[in-house]
């Protein structure tokens, strides 16, 4: 059984309620029993971690990453500039994807910059919850 750690940055706490219209209604927690249900049948065992902080997403990739398979991120804010969680992802040396609800590339231009997509082995965007499913199906057999 594969070991998958879910890593949500700053904000998704608040999917649900933040930007509906971008975002969409479901809740974070019901994202994480929609990522939990598709683990057990899919044979993944998945930690989850949430942080608003960089440092705290850095700690917690270092304290795991030999105890893992891979990691699913969705960096949120982060995505766009932060080179220290790239230079983690790059030195653990952990099979990555990186996912974002939104098209990225039809918003703000700032969003368009993806600085850990570099470290990544695949980038999903724009197909919503959806898309965490479709980047912990790069770790069944």
């Amino acid at each position: 059984m594969k070991k998958i750690l879910v890593i949500n940055g700053p904000s998704l706490n608040l999917l649900g309620i933040r930007e509906k219209e971008i975002y969409g209604k479901t809740s974070y927690k019901e994202l994480v029993s929609l990522i939990k249900n598709y683990a057990k049948n899919n044979n993944l065992q998945v930690k989850f971690y949430q942080s608003n902080h960089e440092g705290k997403i850095i700690d917690k990739i270092q304290n795991l990453y030999k105890s893992i398979d891979g990691i699913v991120i969705n960096p949120g804010a982060y995505a766009h500039y932060s080179y220290a969680i790239y230079d983690c992802i790059k030195a653990c040396n952990v099979k990555t994807i990186e996912v974002h609800i939104s098209d990225i590339y039809n918003r703000e231009d700032f969003r368009k910059e993806l600085v850990i997509s570099k470290a990544c082995e695949k980038t999903i965007f724009g197909h919503g919850i959806n898309g965490y499913i479709e980047a912990l199906e790069e770790f069944t057999e």
